[in-house]
This record gives C-alpha cells, sequence and structure tokens, in this order.
C-alpha cells in the first residue's frame, strides 16, 4: 500500500469543506499552504565526543487570527510534509475552538529513546537557538508533543530567555509549574477528548455510561482519556501502545495498566487483561468508542471497513487516512474530528500564555471549567452547522466552521496587503 502523505490530507479535508464554506476559491488556495517552513540541520556534540547531525523543522501554516501555535515532535518519523500538515490542523484546531491564535508545528528527525538526557539538553537547545528569530509571545508559541514534555519547553525558554536578555514566560507554554505552567495542562488534551465524547453520546441519545470504549495509544493523551472516561461510568476494555494491545470484556483497571506500563515500558503482559491482541485487532474490537490515539493515518481503509464502533473520538492528530474517513461516512460511523477532540491541549496552553501575560495564576478548578466551556460551546456550533448544512460529516462541519472563521480575519485584516 502507498504512504499517505499528510500534507495531501490536510488539503484533501479543506477541499471537502470548501464545497460547503462561503469562502472563495482563491481564499481557500491560500489556507491550503504553510506562509513558510523552516528546515535546518543541528549538529550537536554526543556524550562520546562525536558530532551528530539532526534534521529539524518547524512550519508557520498561519497566522491570520493571532500568534503561530504549535508543539515540538521528537519522533525518527518527522518529515517536511508532516509538519506542515500538522501545523495546518493546529490553524484549524484554533478556529473551530475559538481561541485567537494561529497554527504552527515542529519536529526533530530522531528516537530520544536512544540518547542520554544531557544529549536530549543539548539538541533541545540547539534547535531553540534556530528557532529564536521566529518564537516569542506574541510571535509563535511552541508547546509539548510527541516525545516532549515540560523538561524540553523549560530548556527552550530558558535558551530563549539567555539569549533574549529577558523574562518571557509565555515564550513556550506546557511548562513546569515552577517555570510559569499552567495547573491542568497535563491532562488537557485527554479531558477534551473525554468531554468531546460525552457530548457525543449525549447528542446521540445514548449517555457515556456502561459504553464500551478501546483505547489505540496509551500516552498522555490516551491515558489520560482512558481513566476520565472510565470515571464518567465507560467501561474500558481495551487499550494498546506500539508494543501490542491488552483486553478484557468486563473493563480494564486503567490506574493498574498505566503502573504496568511505566514499570515495563509496554501496556502488554498486564496480568489484569484476559487476552492480548494486536493494534489492527484492537481497532476493529466490538466496542462503542473507539479513540485512536497514536500517530496520524493509523486507520486505513481497510481498516475502516472492518471497524465495528459506530463512534470514534479523535484523540490523535490525522488518525484517518482520508479513505478511511470516507468508508467510515458511507457506513454511518459518527468520526468527531481531532481538531475539535485533541483541542483540550492548545486550549490550556492558550490560558497559560494569559496567565503568563498577567502574571496570575488560575486554579486546576478554572482552568478545567474554562476547558469545559469552550470544548462545548465548541460541539455546539458544530452541532450547528452539521444540521444547517448538507455536509456528509461531523469533520466536514467542523473545517466550515473553522475556514469560515480564518477567512472572516483575514477579509477583517484588509485581505493581502500590501
Amino acid at each position: 500500500m502507498a504512504e499517505i502523505n499528510p500534507f495531501e490530507s490536510l488539503q484533501e479535508q479543506i477541499d471537502d469543506a470548501a464545497a460547503y464554506a462561503d469562502v472563495g476559491d482563491d481564499v481557500i488556495e491560500r489556507l491550503k499552504r504553510p506562509e513558510r517552513v523552516l528546515s535546518t540541520t543541528l549538529s550537536v556534540d554526543m556524550d562520546d565526543g562525536s558530532i551528530e547531525q539532526f534534521r529539524a523543522y518547524r512550519s508557520q501554516f498561519n497566522g491570520d487570527r493571532g500568534p503561530y501555535k504549535g508543539g515540538i515532535r521528537y519522533h525518527p518519523g518527522v518529515t517536511r510534509d508532516e509538519v506542515k500538515a500538522l501545523s495546518g490542523w493546529m490553524v484549524y484546531k484554533c478556529a473551530v475552538v475559538d481561541i485567537p491564535y494561529g497554527g504552527a508545528k515542529g519536529g526533530i528527525a530522531f528516537d530520544p529513546r536512544n540518547y542520554s538526557e544531557s544529549e536530549l539538553e543539548r539538541i533541545t537547545r540547539a534547535f531553540a537557538v534556530e528557532l529564536r528569530p521566529l518564537v516569542g509571545e506574541d510571535r509563535d508559541i511552541p508547546a509539548p508533543d510527541v516525545n516532549t514534555g515540560q523538561r524540553e519547553m523549560n530548556w527552550i525558554k530558558d535558551t530563549y530567555e539567555t539569549l533574549e536578555r529577558t523574562t518571557e514566560p509565555g515564550v513556550v507554554t506546557g511548562k513546569a509549574p515552577s517555570s510559569g505552567g499552567s495547573a491542568g495542562r497535563v491532562e488537557a488534551t485527554g479531558r477534551s477528548v473525554m468531554l468531546t465524547a460525552c457530548e457525543a453520546f449525549d447528542y446521540l441519545g445514548r449517555g457515556i455510561e456502561g459504553a464500551t470504549v478501546a483505547v489505540q495509544g496509551f500516552g498522555n493523551a490516551g491515558s489520560v482519556a482512558a481513566r476520565l472516561l472510565a470515571e464518567q461510568g465507560a467501561t474500558v476494555v481495551a487499550v494498546s501502545d506500539s508494543r501490542g494491545a491488552v483486553y478484557d470484556a468486563g473493563g480494564l483497571n486503567v490506574t493498574a495498566v498505566k503502573d504496568h506500563k511505566r514499570e515495563t515500558g509496554s501496556v502488554t503482559g498486564y496480568r489484569g487483561a484476559t487476552e492480548e491482541l494486536t493494534n489492527e485487532e484492537l481497532l476493529t474490537a466490538d466496542v462503542d468508542l473507539l479513540v485512536p490515539a497514536a500517530l496520524e493515518n493509523a486507520v486505513t481503509v481497510d481498516i475502516a471497513r472492518d471497524v465495528r464502533a459506530d463512534v470514534i473520538v479523535e484523540a490523535a492528530n490525522g488518525p484517518l487516512t482520508p479513505d478511511a474517513d470516507d468508508a467510515l461516512t458511507d457506513r454511518d460511523v459518527y468520526v468527531f474530528p481531532d481538531i475539535l477532540a485533541n483541542a483540550g491541549g492548545v486550549t490550556v496552553s492558550y490560558f497559560e500564555w494569559v496567565q503568563n501575560r498577567q502574571r496570575f495564576s488560575w486554579t486546576e478548578e478554572r482552568v478545567n471549567d474554562e476547558l469545559e466551556r469552550v470544548i462545548t460551546e465548541a460541539f455546539g456550533r458544530l452541532v450547528e452547522t452539521f444540521e444547517a448544512s448538507d455536509v456528509p460529516n461531523f469533520r466536514t462541519a467542523a473545517y466550515v466552521v473553522a475556514i469560515e472563521r480564518v477567512a472572516r480575519a483575514f477579509d477583517d485584516a484588509g485581505g493581502n496587503w500590501p
């Protein structure tokens, strides 16, 4: 099977929505490509005295609605086109939840598991030096993504502030609380997945209590979503990571699975499960709700034909290929898209940025209450657009909302200048 290009997937999603959006074709073409992309090679000293090179990228897709915003990932599969696609998804994610940001994304093509902490710090700081002309709390604000977290954001912040001779905590989000981070940020993406799932099941007249759930990908977003869904009364029957999946029809103890993974490095081998599955078997398990929470393009058209869940809530970015999306639409499977479902991370990043600008910290309760308000209001707008338009699915409805908001900001600013 030919490899799916995520940037082409993004452009296809925009084209699908363009047929229903009140936006000119010329503006649509402008909204399909990044404004600029940094491609750079980092030369970094290793612990053994050698020098190693790393390919790194930062894509600034669109800034019509505010500063560029998006995470930085460390993964061997990082490519220029992947970063471009992810930065585009960030534009429309911010727009669909109506927070005043544009979209960006960055990444370094390497496997951080193969490097020491001191090497990771030097790699991160080298990238921060390259990012210095682009970033700033009113220009471009990085955040964590795959295989990065508070530690890496602290290194980037410290590098930037040292070189600029300033104190600017809002230059990155997802920091440790001691460095200006926000309460509730670590759980925010998983929390918005849970909130979206609850809203979806309420909309469908079913309620989340008692629903069976499979979660593909048991990293931060997937594990938090699984725990919070269980707290809402759902039964999490299967979870997976890159090594495989565990299953129990009566429900897994999500906290115990998380502890097992922390101790062993994988969910596989968890003794509380009755069965082990492959990731593909998990994706096609007989459940009410499927949560893809790994990397993009996990659900291909062949898998989509065998999916038995009738509701999908996307925790990962772009987990369905376009052909898979079409197949699921044809089968009347409800897909609630990534640009809404996993927007909790960027929403609480926005709250963190606001707190940094105000030099005033919010309580975790306030953060979670504000996040719930943002997600539920965005879900309501999504449903309004879906029901008022002849769009085929909720993803297209979300893109109609987002594209029209970005285009309106472009028009209100006077269009192209000079």
